[in-house]
């Protein structure tokens, strides 16, 4: 099991890097094109609203409460039971999803209204702000039905990964990175208003990704027409399922959208540092967080059907050593090269050295909470392959009213510093309560040899940041280089910190049977 997960993890992992990389790609020329200042803004706000609602409706809320049930099904052998599950579960999520997309369109000013608050009211009294209210309303009639289309792309790749085509899915984000990028590049130059030319690009891509996974659903047979079943047995099962897990799941996004919301109220440019801190953040989370938790699901909704629930427990205790081997060093490493990684991918055009100062510090804080992000990733799946949701909604309430009020409080002394900081300690609440239900409940329990295989990673993390400390030069020395040499000393920095972080490992004891005996 270990080495068919493994090589699962591999290959998400493979295809997650291309479309992060892509992603990378994808910021820095934006960040060329608009920098961070009003309309970077509205942008990222345009953009962000539409995601919020994917995860509820597309890979989180939907994906943890349809793949459980979708398992159960697969795992009777009758295909055709298990097709007319997809048929009824399509059709009803497509029918909801195609409401709620309609209401997003025509209803773009009030989202925009409550969410952007700020603008809002500065587009009432005629503040300098109100054109920001504007422009926002109008790109997000253009980005929201990236929701309709990335729902059945969510859909098919929760089919395809259980029954064990992950690379797939995994692949697909690269064509909503292709289509900003070339929106980017070709349409957006010549618009009056660039910002608009890369709101097209979001519908292309969310368009390109649903046309792009059919092929494949149809070799596999699951290509079937959606109907409307509210009220089928499985598509009850997966409602039940759902429905506590749409806040469940998607907490860490109702504490961003909340960060977007008081950001509207900051100096401009804050919402713009904020994303472009996350999306550093994002980069390892994705490769190594959500790559894992995506194999793991499957695997641990099996052990449940089969009844193991030993089994159950080692997979979960794979998952978590998984995390903690590359999330440890990615953790440091942002925190230690957050300047010169900024300075590298967007400083240039409109992104200015100013720029890289303030997202420098919005990463740092989120950078911080990488551990628990990742960690909640992995923890989370082993409520929702029970097909128990309510426990996370629990704790999940409680960390956002935690994060509501580190938001009062933190963003009150640091602005948009404290809304970085706030969500990475609700991340901390959230991982530590997910973990201790697991633990009261005896379904998981972190193991003495998983805890001396963490203290080693600790140590090998310290060595490396003692290293990259060692030789990392000042910053007045970067921002005097070309970007070719700060290109050269970044590989070179990131190399040398790899290196002794898996040489610390070695040497610390750590052998390839660490990670397999847990499964």
């Amino acid at each position: 099991m270990s080495k068919r997960l493994l090589r699962s993890g591999l290959i998400v992992s493979t295809m997650t890097l291309v479309s992060r990389v892509l992603g990378l790609v994808r910021d820095v020329v934006v960040a060329n094109l608009m920098g961070a200042g009003a309309a970077a803004d509205v942008f990222f706000f345009a953009n962000k609203i539409p995601n919020f609602l994917r995860r509820l409706f597309a890979e989180g809320a939907f994906s943890q409460a349809f793949v459980p049930v979708l398992t159960e099904y697969h795992a009777s052998g009758d295909m055709d039971k298990t097709r007319h599950l997809i048929a009824r579960a399509s059709g009803t999520l497509g029918v909801i999803v195609s409401i709620v997309t309609l209401l997003g369109v025509l209803g773009s000013g009030v989202v925009t209204a409550l969410f952007g608050a700020g603008w809002f009211i500065d587009w009432l009294n005629d503040g300098p702000s109100a054109p920001k209210f504007e422009l926002a309303s109008l790109l997000l009639k253009i980005t929201f039905p990236y929701l309709w289309f990335i729902t059945f792309v969510a859909l098919s790749g929760a089919i395809l990964n259980t029954l064990g085509k992950f690379a797939v899915s995994s692949f697909t984000p690269v064509f909503l990175n292709v289509a900003i990028i070339g929106c980017a590049w070709f349409l957006a130059p010549q618009l009056a208003q660039p910002e608009i030319g890369l709101a097209i690009g979001v519908f292309l891509g969310g368009l390109i990704q649903f046309l792009f996974q059919l092929p494949f659903l149809y070799k596999e047979g699951m290509l079937v027409k959606p109907k409307w079943g509210w009220r089928d047995p499985g598509v009850v099962k997966i409602r039940t399922l759902m429905i506590p897990a749409l806040f469940g799941v998607s907490v860490s996004q109702i504490n961003l959208l909340f960060d977007t919301f008081i950001a509207s109220f900051l100096a401009t440019g804050s919402i713009s540092w904020l994303y472009y801190s996350d999306r550093l953040l994002e980069f390892p989370l994705g490769l190594f967080g959500i790559a894992i938790a995506t194999v793991i699901l499957p695997a641990l909704s099996r052990k449940h059907v089969d009844q193991s629930p030993e089994q159950f427990s080692h997979t979960m205790d794979w998952g978590v050593r998984m995390v903690l081997l590359l999330g440890v060093p990615a953790m440091l490493g942002l925190m230690v090269l957050a300047k010169p990684m900024l300075m590298v991918l967007f400083m240039r055009g409109e992104f200015s050295p100013t720029d890289v100062e303030q997202a420098s510090l919005s990463l740092l804080a989120y950078a911080s909470g990488l551990l628990n992000f990742m960690m909640i990733k992995v923890l989370a799946p082993g409520y929702y392959a029970r097909q128990d949701t309510k426990t996370p909604v629990r704790y999940g309430i409680i960390a956002m009213v935690t994060n509501m009020v580190f938001n009062a409080i933190f963003a009150y002394f640091y602005g948009y510093i404290g809304l970085a900081m706030a969500t990475a300690l609700s991340a901390l609440v959230n991982a530590g309560l997910l973990y201790r239900g697991l633990h009261r409940g005896g379904i998981y329990r972190i193991s003495k040899e998983t805890l001396r295989f963490v203290a080693k990673l600790a140590l090998a993390g310290a060595a490396m940041v003692g290293g990259l400390l060692a030789v990392l030069p000042a910053m007045a020395q970067w921002l005097e280089w070309t970007l070719v040499m700060r290109v050269i000393w970044l590989a070179g920095l990131i190399g040398a910190g790899a290196l002794v972080y898996l040489v610390a490992v070695v040497v610390l004891g750590v052998r390839p049977r660490h990670l397999r005996a847990a499964s």
